[in-house]
């Protein structure tokens, strides 16, 4: 059907049809989010290949406003374009360095590009090497050149020009206080006493032809301010940044699902995101958008612009992962609505976290905080090894490592005091510690996500347990619902220690808390018992509760969406949104997906820090049909025949015992290296290949009959006492062949459990709603 202009029906201009084009008065710049520091065998250059696993975008009247707003939206220590602390790794480079180094294309290139301007280096000249156009490269200059303007005319010589053109260009208040040596909170005071504050302008869909039903706003340096004037309650709702590995997309689920459950009970929902590939930044989402970097100063501009505009009942932080959380302290008092800032930091806190625990008598393992390799030592003097070490205040396991003994301790600790990827984030600090547990070998670990209300009552949302055993983080881990090797009673111990917790910390909304559970085998014999340790508490939304919302048919998010807002567990039920879950008749399984194919110099041992980009989730009657499922929704579809190769630790024999003998019983071939063959063979089952050592043992390897094309899958597992002392090479073969790799004897065992119910039981295709209502016969 056409239509002229006047002829276009109203319902049709409300949706802004592509008749219309936006007014293009501002520039877009997107920049990629690397993980690179997730994967250190892998070099950081950039190629033809993908690599990036999320992005950052910003909105401003100019490319410097934009460009620096958008490096300093991707969340890896940067607040701008240098001007920086991180900027000091480039000082040690010459001139001539910086200019080679940026003819190589990584993620540090256009700061080497800035630095290299800095020192002098033409235009004309870096253009020539770098190829990279002279327009861009003028740009940046620029930002230089009023970079040294600021730095000579220094805090106290800025009038209100000065400041908006430094904000017109792109400066955050940070960098300047970097740059002036003063306080960020002293910046912002000066700036504001000057009167210079962000307008925020909207993107206009409709070219001012109609009004837009749609705008969303960025903020810029100008006179007039276009935010309009709202009559509703509004509720700010903070999201989760650039996808990057450790915080994905299951964070932008939670902040969707707020609003609409927001927006459905009669509040206006505002969003702050910069994160152009997500749901919550579609400008129908939200009543209202702001493309902003999600920082202190940029949150306060929005938080200061809604205030100013009607009635902002508080902000919500406790949806978009570590990113809003970091912020939660420095809001105003009041403004976080659910668990109060106070609580989340108890939650963070190591010594307080301790005390609490030992108040509730809730076991836990021995550690302790340090900010020095000294003091980290005095604690493994006192726990043992190996030990757990892991940053303060991440998300995704970042940088976490286990140690066996002090010089693995030493590593670990110079990366995160200065010359790895955290150091140059800030280093540590009383504030940044370490924390160092005594690591609990070859127990279970299980996470349980909970919502409780002001009233007390909590919901046990759902109590998940890992396949992988721990020492593999949770987002690595395949996961099932419900667990399927605890006891009831088990299960009901976690369950109290996580009510307990939730009161203790006075939760208002979710909590996730993760647990590992290690068999305790009495000195006499008899029965087996289970003790359970409370790892780490998070009073915020986790990676998994999208899985358990799916799994069990309560919208969670919802639910605390409204609880952070003061509705009481029993209020929803009347209303309907809080539904009992269905957990009779199915098994759900969550299957970490991992990027091994875009980084293929890098092994595939999982360990204790993050490196999955996304997850899948398989459903069906039993765990292993779900598992199956999930494994072929991952890509890694399990074989039907064909001969296996394993080798296992010592540690691992026991499952590489039970999973061989099931493989055999399903006309599977092994072939094993000699010490897990010695150990098959003594318990009975046939190995068909004994296979050399690389590079010790003369004869065929594993590589060459991977090579060969004889083996179908893979089960390795590290031996040595580190992450990486062994089998690199066999997991790497198994990668460029396009075999599936399992390395852990618990994903074995599963693996094999799949296989032999997919064998027994044909998969059939339910909907989520069939199971969900608990219709068993749907096919």
């Amino acid at each position: 059907m056409g239509y002229t202009l006047d002829e276009i029906p109203n319902d049709i201009t409300r949706m802004t049809p592509a008749s219309f084009e936006p007014v293009i008065d501002y520039v877009v710049t997107k920049v990629p989010r690397w993980a690179f520091e997730k994967f250190p065998d892998a070099a950081a250059v950039l190629g033809t290949q993908m690599q990036s696993v999320g992005e950052a975008m910003a909105i401003g009247r100019t490319f410097p406003e934009s460009i620096q707003k958008a490096l300093r939206s991707l969340e890896h220590g940067r607040l701008g374009l240098n001007c920086d602390p991180g900027e000091v790794a480039l000082d040690a480079l010459s001139a001539d360095e910086l200019v080679a180094a940026a003819t190589v294309g990584t993620p540090d290139r256009p700061f080497q590009l800035e630095a290299a301007l800095r020192r002098g280096v033409s235009v004309e000249r870096i253009a020539e090497a770098t190829r990279v156009d002279p327009w861009f490269l003028d740009q940046l200059l620029s930002i230089t050149e009023e970079r040294a303007h600021l730095a000579a005319v220094g805090i106290d010589g800025m009038g209100r020009a000065a400041w908006r053109r430094a904000k017109r260009l792109g400066f955050s208040d940070a960098q300047l206080a970097w740059l002036w040596g003063v306080d960020e909170g002293d910046v912002r005071r000066r700036r504001l006493a000057a009167g210079v504050r962000p307008t925020y302008k909207t993107v206009d869909t409709c070219a001012a032809e109609f009004e837009a039903a749609t705008p969303y706003h960025y903020s810029t340096y100008e006179d007039t301010d276009e935010v309009v004037a709202s009559d509703r309650p509004k509720v700010l709702i903070l999201g989760s940044g650039p996808n990057r590995i450790g915080q994905g997309i299951e964070f932008d689920y939670c902040c969707v699902h707020a609003s609409f459950a927001l927006g459905q009970a009669g509040y206006e929902t505002i969003m702050v995101n910069c994160n152009p590939e997500t749901v919550s930044t579609d400008y129908d989402t939200s009543d209202r958008l702001y493309f902003e970097p999600l920082t202190h100063e940029d949150v306060m501009n929005v938080v200061e612009a809604e205030a100013a505009s009607g009635e902002l009942v508080g902000a919500i932080v406790a949806l978009g992962g570590q990113t809003p959380l970091k912020l939660a302290g420095r809001l105003p008092e009041g403004l976080v609505l659910g668990t109060s800032p106070a609580s989340i930091d108890l939650a963070e806190d190591r010594d307080r976290w301790n005390a609490l625990c030992a108040r509730l008598e809730i076991p836990q393992p021995a550690g302790g905080t340090a900010a020095t390799f000294q003091a980290a030592r005095a604690i493994t003097d006192r726990i043992g090894y190996p030990a757990l070490v892991r940053p303060s205040y991440v998300l995704g396991g970042r940088a976490m490592e286990i140690v066996y003994d002090d010089d693995g301790l030493g590593r670990a600790m110079a990366e995160l005091a200065g010359f790895g990827t955290l150091g140059r984030e800030g280093g540590l600090s009383a504030e940044r510690p370490v924390l160092v547990d005594r690591f609990l070998e070859d127990a279970t670990e299980v996470d349980v996500d909970a919502i409780r209300d002001h009233t007390g009552e909590v919901l046990i949302g759902g109590v998940m347990e890992h396949v992988e055993e721990a020492g593999v983080h949770s987002g690595d881990s395949a996961c099932v619902i419900p667990p399927y090797s605890l006891s009831a009673e088990t299960i009901a111990v976690i369950e109290d220690f996580t009510a307990r917790i939730a009161d203790a910390l006075d939760v208002r909304g979710l909590i996730n808390v993760q647990y590992a559970v290690k068999a305790v085998r009495p000195p006499g014999g008899g029965r087996v018992g289970a003790q359970v340790f409370v790892i780490e508490a998070n009073p915020r939304a986790s990676r998994t509760v999208p899985f358990v919302a799916k799994a069990t048919g309560v919208p969670l998010v919802k639910v605390a969406a409204r609880v952070m807002v003061g509705a009481t567990l029993a209020e929803l039920r009347s209303e309907g949104l809080l539904c009992p879950p269905v957990t009779a008749g199915h098994v759900a399984v969550k299957e970490a997906v991992l990027p091994f194919n875009r980084f293929p110099d890098a092994d595939r041992v999982l360990g204790p820090e993050m490196r999955s980009t996304g997850e899948v989730m398989g459903i069906d009657a039993t765990f292993g049909l779900a598992f199956a499922k999930s494994q072929i929704a991952a890509g890694d579809r399990l074989p039907e025949g064909g001969t296996v190769f394993l080798s296992l630790a010592d540690r691992d024999k026991d499952d590489a015992v039970a999973a061989a003998r099931r493989f055999v019983s399903l006309g599977f071939a092994i072939a094993a290296t000699v010490g897990t063959a010695d150990r098959l063979e003594a318990e009975g089952v046939p190995v068909k290949t004994r296979v050399a050592k690389l590079g010790i043992e003369e004869g065929t390897t594993a590589v060459d009959l991977i090579e060969a094309g004889e083996i179908t899958l893979v089960v390795n597992s590290p031996k040595g006492r580190g992450p990486r002392a062994d089998g690199a090479y066999i997991r790497s073969a198994a990668g460029v062949a396009g075999i599936p790799c399992l390395t852990t004897a618990a994903a074995g065992l599963a693996a094999v459990n799949g296989m032999a119910d997919w064998a027994a039981h044909e998969l059939r295709v339910r909907s989520l709603q069939d199971f969900h209502a608990g219709r068993a016969d749907a096919t």
